[in-house]
C-alpha cells in the first residue's frame, strides 16, 4: 500500500505531464486500474488509453434516470472502440425504499445527496472495492469545488484501512477548450445534448441547459448553491481540499 506521502510524489512528478504520459505512467505502476466513463472528457481519456492498450477498462453508472441522448452515447462509445463496458446499478432494493418512501423527486425538497448515494455512490462503491485506481475526467476550471484537483490523489470516499483507492484525474490541468479541441480534431464521440446547450450532463430531472456566460456546472441541481454541486463521487476529495 502507498503511503500518502508516496501519491504526493507521484502527484509531483506527473502535475505538468501530459494526459497520455500520466495514464501510462499509472496504467504501468498499477495494473487494477479503469476509467470512469460518463462524459466527453471521459471519451477522450478513452481515446489515449487505446494508444496504450486495445483494451482499457471502462465502467459506467446507469442511475436509471438518465437521458435517452445518454443511453444512445453510451452504447455509441461502445461501438465506437469495441470496448466491453462495465455497466453499475443501484441497489433495487435500496432504490424502491426510497422511491417509495419520498417518491420520484425528493431532491427538489431535501437535497440530491441521499438519491445521489443510492444511484451513484454505493455501485461505484462495490466496483471500486476491484480496483486500486479509478481514472476520472474532473478538471480544475469544471466548478468552484474542483479549483484544486490534483492529477494523483488518495480518494479519501472511497478508500478504507484495508483498501486504499487512488484517484488518478488526468485531465485536471485542462480547460473545456482544451478538451473539445482535441473532440472535434480526433473525431471523438460525444453525447448529442452538449449541441442543446448541456455543458455538464448528469440524470435528467437535475440537469438543464446553460446559457451564454454561465458556467458549465451551473444547469446541475440548479435548485442548490454552486458550492454543493457534486454528487457525492467526488465529493470527499473537493471538501478535504476546501478544509486545509
Amino acid at each position: 500500500m502507498l503511503t500518502l506521502k508516496d501519491i504526493e510524489d507521484l502527484n509531483s512528478s506527473l502535475m505538468h505531464s501530459r494526459p497520455r504520459e500520466i495514464l501510462a505512467t499509472v496504467c504501468n505502476e498499477f495494473p487494477r486500474c479503469a476509467i470512469s466513463f460518463s462524459g466527453a472528457e471521459d471519451v477522450l481519456l478513452i481515446e489515449m488509453a487505446r494508444k496504450l492498450q486495445p483494451k482499457p477498462a471502462v465502467f459506467t453508472l446507469d442511475t436509471g434516470r438518465l437521458h435517452p441522448e445518454t443511453y444512445q452515447f453510451i452504447e455509441k462509445v461502445r461501438e465506437h472502440y469495441q470496448l466491453d463496458i462495465d455497466i453499475l446499478y443501484p441497489d433495487a432494493q435500496r432504490l424502491q425504499e426510497l422511491v417509495q418512501a419520498k417518491g420520484l423527486f425528493s431532491f427538489f425538497q431535501d437535497g440530491h445527496e441521499e438519491c445521489c448515494g443510492i444511484r451513484k455512490v454505493e455501485p461505484l462503491r462495490k466496483k471500486l472495492a476491484e480496483l486500486d485506481v479509478w481514472i476520472t475526467g474532473q478538471r480544475r476550471d469544471q466548478s468552484p469545488t474542483r479549483v484544486e484537483v490534483a492529477v494523483i490523489e488518495l480518494d479519501r470516499t472511497f478508500s478504507t484501512d484495508s483498501h486504499q483507492v487512488v484517484k488518478v484525474n488526468p485531465l485536471a490541468n485542462w480547460t473545456s477548450e482544451d478538451v473539445w479541441n482535441h473532440i472535434r480534431m480526433l473525431e471523438v464521440p460525444y453525447n448529442e445534448l452538449h449541441d442543446r446547450g448541456f455543458t455538464s450532463i448528469g440524470c435528467e430531472p437535475c440537469t438543464r441547459a446553460v446559457g451564454p456566460g454561465q458556467h458549465e456546472r451551473e444547469g446541475r441541481w440548479w435548485w442548490e448553491e454552486a458550492t454543493i454541486k457534486e454528487c457525492g463521487l467526488h465529493v470527499g476529495n473537493v471538501r478535504e481540499k476546501s478544509s486545509d
